[in-house]
């Protein structure tokens, strides 16, 4: 068993819940998340509140879950980036488990 933990931005919530499916990963847990990345300076000035930070709607999901399971949902997600629009695809780590009750 590995946990599983996978970020994307609001717009693929349902995509990723359709991987999940597709991947018989039946039981995660969600959070709603703020993502950011680096401003740069021209963002910063642009703004009226330049104190004010915004991140993009994002949701985070992890699952204890089986390698069969972990190797399917990677391979759907990496066919799902290859055809993206946008700079914001599906990310996931798997993080070993030495020890659960």
């Amino acid at each position: 068993m590995k946990l599983l933990i996978v970020t994307v931005v609001e717009e693929f919530e349902k995509d990723i819940l359709t991987l999940f499916k597709k991947a018989n990963i039946e039981s995660f847990s969600s959070s709603d998340i703020d993502g950011f990345k680096n401003p740069t300076s021209v963002v910063k000035t642009s703004s009226w509140f330049p104190s004010e930070k915004k991140g993009v709607a994002s949701n985070l999901f992890f699952s204890f879950t089986e390698d069969i399971n972990i190797d399917a949902l990677f391979e759907l997600i990496e066919k799902f980036n290859k055809n993206l629009e946008t700079n914001n695809p599906i990310k996931a780590v798997v993080v070993p488990i030495e020890r659960s009750i």
